[in-house]
């Protein structure tokens, strides 16, 4: 487990991404929340990544590590595998940046997404059926190529641009209590973490975790990468696995005070709420996080609470159906 002196470096590196990554991202908006506030009876404040370049916080990683010295210096080409929110920053990155990049993607990639990829002139590579097949080939082009693999979240790097969230918490609101973000692999909550951790040690670092995909959460508490049951979740952006060797598990541990567990109703009631009260459309994985507010309001109750909606790249006919599934429950509830 990182000790401080990790997680300061973890903060300072996030410092040193800023610095490159300013002048290339959006310094998104924290908006307080209207009837949700009101419900939980304390302060809600909504960090919007959502409304971000390629509406997801997976810009901030892609810059950052796409200007790192090491790969920079060099003008190494890079190359990663993703066909969602980290495959999309990663090749917006490059093409404003003038990086050579590859993108593996497997043949069962959907077309709307293979097409946004390849607008931005980057190089495509289809191996596969699965995405899996793809990640692997990836790494196996990086290793006898010498490309600079770009991992979705395993990467100090990557940790770092997503930490400079943190930094901008912390210049919007001087006194935030506790700070909910959604659990994928962990360089989001990571990054933040840390940066909130160094800078401001009172506030508490809540993850929320998908009942239906909880890789993280079960590997905090083993003290070890373990394998979960992974079943369909609306929360698809944090759905999947770790590395064996993730330099996010470490981090963590020592910087998340709570986890969250949310079950598929929960996420769904939480999108819902955010499309009807707060006309807020995002992804599932952001209504993840308002959920883990959500679940026990009571604990939260007269305190600063921000809430990190990490993206908005939702499926419309999924979106349209839960917010019509929830209608009804909230007619019963006013009778």
């Amino acid at each position: 487990m990182p000790q401080q002196g990790d997680i300061a470096g973890a903060a300072a590196r996030s410092v040193q991404a800023r610095a490159r990554v300013r002048d290339h991202i959006v310094k998104t908006p924290l908006l307080g929340a209207s009837g949700i506030g009101d419900a939980v009876g304390g302060t809600v404040l909504f960090k919007c990544e959502n409304f971000q370049l390629t509406n997801s916080f997976k810009a901030r990683g892609a810059f950052s590590k796409l200007t790192a010295p090491a790969g920079a210096a060099h003008a190494m080409p890079f190359v990663t595998a993703s066909s969602g929110n980290h495959g999309i920053a990663s090749s917006l990155a490059a093409a404003r940046l003038g990086r050579t990049l590859s993108v593996v993607l497997p043949h069962s990639v959907s077309r709307a997404k293979l097409a946004r990829i390849r607008a931005f002139g980057v190089d495509v590579v289809l191996h596969g059926e699965e995405s899996g097949a793809a990640e692997a080939h990836a790494r196996r082009l990086a290793e006898e190529k010498g490309f600079v693999y770009v991992s979705p979240y395993n990467d100090p790097e990557i940790v770092a641009g997503q930490g400079t969230i943190g930094l901008e918490l912390l210049e919007q609101h001087g006194a935030i209590d506790n700070v909910f973000v959604a659990m994928g692999g962990g360089g989001l909550i990571g990054g933040i973490g840390a940066v909130l951790k160094a800078f401001s040690p009172r506030t508490r670092i809540i993850g929320c975790a998908a009942e239906n995909s909880m890789a993280l959460a079960a590997s905090m508490e083993a003290g070890k990468v373990v394998e979960v049951e992974h079943l369909p979740t609306l929360a698809d952006g944090v759905a999947g696995g770790m590395d064996e060797d993730s330099v996010t598990l470490g981090l963590a541990r020592s910087v998340v005070d709570d986890v969250v567990v949310c079950s598929e109703s929960e996420i769904a009631a939480a999108l819902a709420r955010l499309a009807v009260e707060e006309h807020l459309l995002v992804e599932g994985a952001a209504g993840l996080a308002l959920a883990g507010l959500l679940k026990q309001p009571e604990r939260w109750r007269g305190q600063v609470n921000a809430v990190v909606l990490c993206g908005g790249n939702f499926d419309y006919d999924e979106l349209i159906a839960v917010v019509a599934a929830a209608r009804p429950a909230k007619e019963a509830e006013h009778g």
